[in-house]
């Protein structure tokens, strides 16, 4: 008897102790995650210059939710496996969408890294941290500096991938055309991929009408100038942009952005783009279509693709406007892949 009592407590100890490791383990996992959640928050409230008091709170907010799983969870044994001999351009621009910045991308530069390969997140012309005012921005070539600016900078013989995000995909087409020379692949995120002589905002037109009409009547616009004089910018309300962007991402990238998110020029995408076959036509362009997105729908996506084909079209299933909030391991994925293809 008395054996077997110590039997089982042995028995009971070692299943405790690796239980213990196991969930010690986990829980590496999920504060790395955690970690990284932090510092996009904690800069996105040191540029809003928000008080102290509501940083702490919003940081015990985010470190309750430690005992909660993670959905898609970018942990290590759900990491892609990347052939690195197999891609040849390892460097990634990544390229936010309208109201974002650089730190909406904090989990695809991570798998990224992890992957072996060079993402580089930036902040567009009045977006993020860039101290510009949006109201300033009034062009596409102004709102696209930042990033024809890095492309310039790169040395003569060296090429990235560009991924845009939504009307980023307009800053993309744009240096398609212009610096088609330092671009490998260029992959539009359920992004505005427009024809020649189209204006980024007509892809949207289906849900926010003709244009004519919104910048008239539209109850989202800007009046930087006055209101006598044009509008400069739009933004959505806080619950209208978590029905459109955030119906699918989970609540602490949904509170990140909602401190984060910044007034987009209007100047930009209301700029008929002017693409030549020979620069702009040239380009490696690949689209990855998002199938439970409701500010940029599906079918607007498939009717994209019919009318500019790209060389490659792939899905994500069950993802909102934002893949790399909503569903990171998925776009993670066909990122590599496209990065792979000859």
């Amino acid at each position: 008897m008395g054996n077997r009592f110590i039997c089982m407590m042995k028995k009971e100890s070692k299943d405790v102790g690796s239980r213990s490791k196991r969930m010690g383990r986990s829980q590496r996992k999920l504060v790395s995650e955690e970690e990284l959640h932090l510092q996009a928050l904690s800069m996105a409230l040191q540029q809003h210059q928000l008080s102290q008091r509501f940083e702490g709170s919003m940081s015990r907010r985010i470190g309750s939710s430690r005992r909660h799983a993670v959905s898609e969870s970018f942990s290590a044994n759900k990491q892609v496996p990347v052939n690195l001999e197999n891609i040849k351009i390892k460097k990634f621009v990544l390229i936010h969408g309208e109201g974002f910045g650089a730190w909406c991308w904090y989990k695809t530069v991570a798998l990224l890294e992890e992957a072996g390969l060079l993402p580089v997140a930036l902040d567009l012309t009045g977006s993020g941290i860039d101290l510009t005012d949006t109201n300033s921005v009034t062009t596409l070539a102004e709102y696209s500096k930042p990033l024809t600016v890095y492309l310039e900078n790169l040395p003569e013989d060296e090429k990235v991938i560009l991924v845009g995000h939504s009307i980023g995909g307009a800053c993309i087409s744009y240096t398609l055309e212009h610096y088609p020379q330092k671009i490998s692949k260029a992959i539009f995120l359920c992004a505005t991929m427009v024809s020649d002589g189209q204006r980024p905002f007509d892809v949207f037109a289906d849900q926010l009408g003709p244009a004519e009409h919104f910048m008239q009547e539209s109850k989202f616009l800007i009046h930087g100038n006055g209101k006598e004089k044009p509008p400069t910018g739009f933004m959505f309300e806080k619950e209208q942009m978590k029905g459109l962007y955030f119906n699918q991402s989970p609540a602490k990238d949904v509170a990140l952005a909602m401190v984060s998110m910044r007034q987009s020029p209007l100047g930009p995408i209301m700029e008929k783009l002017s693409l030549s076959a020979d620069k702009y036509g040239s380009g490696h362009r690949f689209y990855i279509q998002t199938l439970d997105d409701r500010a940029l729908s599906p079918d607007v996506q498939e009717k994209l693709v019919r009318e500019n084909p790209p060389e490659g079209v792939f899905k994500i299933k069950g993802s909102d406007h934002c893949p790399f909030f909503s569903k990171p391991q998925s776009l993670h994925k066909i990122l590599v892949e496209i990065a792979q293809i000859p």
